[in-house]
């Protein structure tokens, strides 16, 4: 029987700020300490604790935001994604020195090295208890969409992702399509993680004038020009930046996790041309049609079972 899991001691990394920032202001601004069964994924900043659930999310440009009660976290669906896929369940993110989890190299690696260093345990709540973990499963087939970029679920016996791009006039980057198993072993610390995120040349000149990715430098994300190609390479993978878009994917998708519970749904997840917003939408859409869950050793056939999504108790 899956239990539920946190880290079996804290994590920290220490790194620069990248956007909104002073470009080389060190802070200490990612430590992710173990919590107890049943408590969840949550960010603790100077002005109040947020759960990492999409009933915080708020719009912004480029990447996730959470917020509550006036405290704002920055770009956390990298970190999201690495506790996500590696089981980390329960954990309570510290956010000092800023509003952000820091981007490290652009890619969720590093996170996963951390979790990795300091290993896992079973969780257990105040009474000392384990907690069995559940997981969402999808029954009956699930889209929202924007013109023609789409996400779309179907049922499946384990949790699949495929994920397509199409950047026509960046022909360094073209159209791309990768699908994977995330959630089997090391497939996502060796194929996806590693993956940075990536942008356009030409584009960056407005981000910076729009006040974003103030901080922001080459050892952050890879840079493409739709002229030039490639600015900084090597790329991690040929289809590297379809490769990131299914690792932000899984960081948005844990958005709809509860107490402790897992948030990729058991199903195919297709996305076509997709990104943050219509990833909060999809979850969103997923949220609307939730129910009782069940205990992931009892979803022996997927087809038989009850339609659920995600552990609301």
């Amino acid at each position: 029987m899956e239990t539920d899991r946190t880290a079996t001691t804290d994590a920290v990394i220490v790194n620069f700020t990248f956007r909104d920032g002073p470009p080389l202001r060190k802070v200490h601004d990612g430590e992710a300490v173990s919590r107890m069964a049943g408590e969840g994924r949550y960010f603790v900043t100077r002005d109040g604790e947020i759960p990492a659930s999409i009933e915080f999310v708020e719009e912004s440009a480029l990447c996730t935001t959470v917020s509550r009660d006036g405290a704002t976290v920055r770009t956390v669906e990298h970190l999201l994604s690495a506790l996500e896929a590696t089981g980390v369940d329960n954990c309570r993110i510290h956010i000092d020195g800023g509003d952000e989890v820091p981007l490290l190299d652009g890619s969720a690696r590093q996170w996963v090295e951390a979790i990795e260093q300091v290993g896992l345990c079973v969780a257990k709540d105040g009474n000392g208890n384990t907690m069995d973990k559940l997981a969402p499963v999808l029954h009956k087939p699930v889209h929202v969409w924007k013109g023609d970029a789409f996400i779309a679920a179907s049922p499946s016996s384990r949790v699949r992702v495929t994920y397509e791009i199409d950047f026509p006039k960046v022909p360094a980057i073209g159209c791309q399509r990768f699908s994977c198993s995330p959630m089997d072993e090391n497939v996502y610390a060796k194929e996806i993680s590693p993956s940075r995120t990536f942008c356009i040349f030409e584009e960056v000149g407005k981000l910076f004038k729009a006040g974003i990715i103030q901080g922001g430098s080459a050892a952050d994300a890879s840079v493409c020009s739709a002229s030039l190609g490639w600015l900084n390479p090597p790329l991690h993978f040929a289809d590297e930046p379809c490769r990131h878009k299914v690792l932000d994917l899984i960081g948005d998708l844990s958005l709809f996790a509860q107490n402790g519970h897992q948030g990729l749904p058991i199903a195919h997840i297709h996305a076509h041309k997709a990104g943050h917003a219509l990833h909060g939408e999809f979850v969103h859409c997923l949220s609307e049609l939730s129910s009782n869950a069940i205990p992931q050793d009892a979803l022996e056939d997927v087809e038989n079972s009850k339609f659920y999504v995600s552990g609301i108790s």
